[in-house]
């Protein structure tokens, strides 16, 4: 029996329950993912972080929440009050939204229904969850328009292009596998990798690029432009305070987790166990499937906040550039590779004909990455003659250096001699 059909069975009750799971353990998930982000910080930055509230701290992130739900709440005069109400509602629904169709249980007895803590199982699954969170920018950029201020108007631009430039690119590293799993389902991909090996191995390139997209795509750092508190104060969501900003930091930290997840069910297996450990999937009723689910997602949580405490934020520029100069093209050329193994391999051709390929296919990159570094080199070395070319025949202002100078304390005191 399929996922799709399993979950057809469930009856109204049971899918208002596994809803009400779902909903529970992001608000859980992301008072945890606080309180971690500001504890493995602190251990990177040899801090303690926070230890007073609770054991360890662990209500630090619930106390925080409850003193910012008290704060006044400011709407300022200039804003559009409508549209400034609504954004932090749609960007923090929308990210909800996106688990919908995520599995991260196989198949499990709920109150004595078999069923799997899964919503719904649609043909499009993976194009649903790329919809939504697509539909949550909006709330970013209504935001900073709504605002009636300049700092968040640039955020919210600056947000718009982000999302624009680095969607693209992680739509393009999910095609190489729809092309291998046949499907967009997001239980069928992970069936197709219960099967085979991973897709983080056997599709490594989409799944770097899909790593780099998400945290672009997420707004943290060091691609948190939209924000970038250094030149735009706080950004988008600068005049927001009390409950709205509460919306917006609970909804960065959920999609977050929702990247994380379809991150997990596309490349890692999902809720399946690693090669070896099948037998743990059966313990429990089949719950046991759910702790490997959120240990692949703890880990690429783990990865964000690493970024976050290691690297420095880009230059806009920099940004920008790296997503349509490098990305897309990348993923362009390594998608145009896999569908032609892929047929290759459906045609059933014969095994030399595919190592001749895939040679021929890694020394064009190598000859390419050669050419680059050459054209590198040389940029570099034509920087180095400019310094020595001859003087031209125009007249040239001095450099500062070049200027000589007088010690005015040393000529006072030879005049008072």
């Amino acid at each position: 029996m399929t996922t799709a059909e399993l979950l057809g069975k469930d009856p109204g009750w049971i899918i208002v329950v596994k809803a009400l799971i779902v909903f529970v353990i992001c608000v859980i998930s992301t008072l945890m993912a606080v309180w971690t982000e500001r504890r493995v910080l602190a251990k990177m930055q040899l801090r303690t972080g926070p230890n007073r509230v609770g054991k360890f701290g662990l209500l630090q992130s619930l106390s925080d929440g409850v003193k910012l739900a008290l704060k006044e709440d400011i709407i300022p005069a200039a804003a559009d009050k409508v549209v400034f109400i609504i954004a932090p509602i749609i960007a923090t629904a929308m990210c909800f939204m996106a688990f919908a169709v995520i599995p991260m249980t196989g198949e499990v007895n709920l109150f004595g229904h078999q069923t799997a803590l899964q919503l719904t199982d649609l043909p499009v699954g993976v194009l649903y969850i790329l919809a939504v969170t697509s539909i949550g920018v909006y709330g970013v950029v209504l935001a900073g328009w709504s605002s009636g201020s300049t700092y968040p108007l640039l955020g919210g631009l600056r947000s718009s292009a982000q999302v624009i430039s680095y969607e693209i690119a992680m739509g393009l590293s999910l095609v190489a596998v729809f092309i291998y799993a046949g499907s967009m389902s997001t239980s069928a991909i992970v069936s197709s990798q219960h099967q085979n090996i991973w897709n983080a191995v056997v599709l490594f390139p989409s799944f770097v690029i899909y790593v780099i997209s998400m945290v672009g795509e997420t707004n943290r750092a060091p691609f948190d432009l939209a924000e970038a508190e250094g030149e735009l104060v706080g950004g988008f969501h600068t005049e927001y305070s009390s409950l709205k900003f509460a919306l917006f930091f609970l909804a960065e930290y959920v999609n977050i987790v929702a990247v994380s997840a379809l991150a997990t069910t596309l490349f890692l297996g999902g809720y399946k166990a690693p090669p070896g450990l099948g037998f743990t999937e059966a313990w429990l009723g089949g719950w046991f499937t759910a702790v490997w689910f959120f240990a692949k997602v703890i880990t690429f949580f783990f990865v964000f906040v690493w970024l976050r405490g290691t690297l420095p934020r880009l230059r806009y520029d920099q940004f920008m550039q790296f997503g349509w100069k490098v990305l897309i093209p990348i993923s362009i050329l390594w998608i145009l590779v896999v569908a032609t193994l892929r047929v290759l391999s459906l045609q059933g051709a014969p095994r030399s004909v595919v190592i001749a390929f895939a040679s021929t296919v890694v020394v064009l990159i190598m000859a390419v990455n050669i050419g680059f570094e050459n054209s590198k080199k040389k940029k570099e070395a034509a920087v180095a003659d400019g310094d020595n070319k001859a003087a031209p025949s125009f007249a040239v202002p001095s450099l500062p250096m070049e200027v000589s100078t007088i010690n005015v304390s040393k000529n006072i005191g030879g005049d008072r001699g």
